[in-house]
């Protein structure tokens, strides 16, 4: 049981690297689409490179981040079995599993990208990087404050701050659109 606290470690420090990995693969995402909007050679050269920075990104940091945190929230687990009764840790791993299925549909993007293939717009993926922004705070207030959570004020919080960051990025839009 004393090696509990560096397995927490771990986990933590690459709950960090993840979510770095999946917000900041969703701004290159906007960056490659908004690329395809400009002359060539210039939507060429961009792309090129926004593919390289995007694959490093992916499987250099994000794809064995994501695996460590599983591995080390696996290994709490097996010291702490106890957890398992625990309804929080049933609603977190929910979210947690929301936020493997978020980050294959980012891989998908990636591989559809690399093909000249653009689904999104900028804005709809504005608003797709503020996804993973709610899974993030679902799954830290859950783990904070496990069974202390009243659940009608905390899904109202996790629905007023998606209104809050739909808002911003609308009013982002507005913004870059008059430039």
């Amino acid at each position: 049981m004393y090696y509990y606290p560096y397995i927490l470690s771990i986990h933590i420090i690459f709950v960090v690297c993840w979510m770095a990995g999946l917000f900041y693969i969703v701004r290159l995402f906007i960056y490659h689409t908004e690329a395809q909007e400009k002359p060539e050679p210039d939507r060429t050269i961009l792309s090129k490179q926004f593919e390289i920075m995007e694959r490093k990104l992916w499987y250099i940091i994000t794809v064995p981040s994501m695996f460590l945190v599983l591995a080390a929230g696996i290994t709490m687990l097996f010291i702490l079995p106890a957890w398992l009764q625990q309804p929080w840790l049933h609603i977190k791993l929910a979210f947690v599993g929301g936020l493997i299925v978020y980050h294959y549909i980012c891989q998908n993007m990636i591989k559809q990208m690399a093909k000249g293939i653009f689904k999104w717009t900028s804005t709809q993926l504005r608003i797709w990087n503020e996804v993973a922004t709610l899974f993030l705070f679902a799954i830290v207030f859950l783990a904070v404050l496990k069974d202390g959570v009243n659940w009608i004020y905390g899904s109202v919080g996790l629905v007023l701050l998606a209104v809050i960051l739909m808002i911003a990025v609308k009013i982002y839009k507005r913004f870059r659109m008059k430039k």
